[in-house]
């Protein structure tokens, strides 16, 4: 297992993090997993054995069942709480009330330290904005944020699902007014769908924020269950719960040049899927989750997995987005500076 410093911050986090929405299984998230506390203790262990030490949750998980049981496995596992990392998040709705949802300054108050009961810990490692709040200005949100990190309720702010735009108003609010900033970005990234490409990683890469991966497998669709015509095997992830949205045929396409891929390296499409996201630049760490151990065993050997330029080309090839504007005229106006570029690496 590797370690990478997530954004701009000192912290070490491993390559892969350990997902628990598989844990617990309450109301809508039942579609996800209903994993009870025994099998939960067993997949942490494993993966902690494994070198792993970031563990993602969010308190919409279950209801807020799937805190609880990532605290209680650290609790029963006897596990060093001051070595792992953990992060979860705020935003969706924890109640019926009106104000039992969203980012305003009651709601991030009042869910920091439910968080807190629930994981059964004094600190958050990283404390994320879940998704984006139409309602709430930003800037509420923001000293709500910084106003919990100095209390040292929590050590890293970080953010998913927001567009580039939010998070460079929000990150020159933050600049202006001397108050913390957001050092990852959780994402949907996988091979079949490298949206963010376009405007997130170059944000990302420049502003020094780290990338957090969210379903990358694609829901399971890049699991190795699936082929090109044939219904995916009963009970499985996109079966019962068709999402993160996808151009399926587009994925095929893909598909059909990494199963013989795979097989030719002797490993799982899933390895090959997760080793593609471990070579991409902008990416801190990969969330798996499992629903049984063999999944997570097949994921952990994915840091193995070394993939030769040619690969990477092959991949890139069949999988690369197509241009859009203002991509394309960044592209053809910035010739001149390539060429300069490499005139300059050959001098040097």
């Amino acid at each position: 297992m590797k370690y990478n410093i997530l954004g701009n911050t000192g912290l070490l986090v491993s390559e892969l993090c350990l997902g628990t929405m598989t844990f617990g299984g309450r109301g809508y998230w039942t579609a996800i997993g209903t994993l009870e506390q025994e099998p939960v203790d067993q997949l942490v262990k494993r993966s902690v054995d494994a070198g792993i030490n970031f563990i993602d949750t969010a308190n919409v998980y279950s209801e807020g069942l799937s805190e609880e049981m990532t605290g209680r496995a650290i609790r029963n596992l006897g596990l060093d709480r001051h070595s792992l990392v953990l992060a979860t998040k705020v935003r969706g709705a924890m109640g019926s009330g009106p104000n039992q949802t969203g980012l305003s300054r009651g709601h991030i108050m009042q869910q920091v330290e439910e968080s807190l009961r629930r994981l059964d810990t004094d600190y958050i490692d990283l404390y994320q904005l879940h998704g984006y709040d139409t309602f709430v200005p930003l800037e509420e949100t923001m000293r709500a944020l910084d106003d919990i990190v100095r209390s040292g309720k929590v050590r890293y702010i970080g953010c998913s699902n927001l567009a580039a735009w939010h998070i460079m108003k929000a990150q020159g609010y933050a600049e202006l007014r001397n108050l913390t900033k957001f050092v990852s970005l959780q994402a949907y990234y996988t091979i079949a769908g490298r949206d963010l490409e376009r405007e997130l990683i170059p944000m990302m890469l420049d502003q020094k924020i780290g990338l957090m991966v969210w379903s990358p497998l694609a829901g399971g669709l890049l699991s190795g269950k699936y082929k090109r015509g044939e219904d995916g095997p009963e009970g499985s992830r996109r079966v019962d719960f068709d999402f993160p949205p996808i151009d399926k045929e587009r994925a095929f396409d893909i598909l059909d040049v990494m199963h013989p891929m795979a097989e030719e390296k002797g490993i799982s499409v899933a390895q090959l899927a997760l080793a593609w996201l471990l070579h991409q630049k902008a990416v801190t760490t990969v969330i798996i989750g499992a629903k049984k151990m063999e999944q997570l065993e097949d994921n952990l050997k994915s840091v193995d997995v070394k993939l030769s330029d040619a690969d990477l080309q092959k991949l890139d090839e069949v999988s690369q987005l197509a241009p859009e504007y203002p991509g394309w005229m960044f592209e053809r106006q910035g010739r001149d500076r390539v060429k300069q570029e490499e005139e300059l690496k050959v001098r040097n």
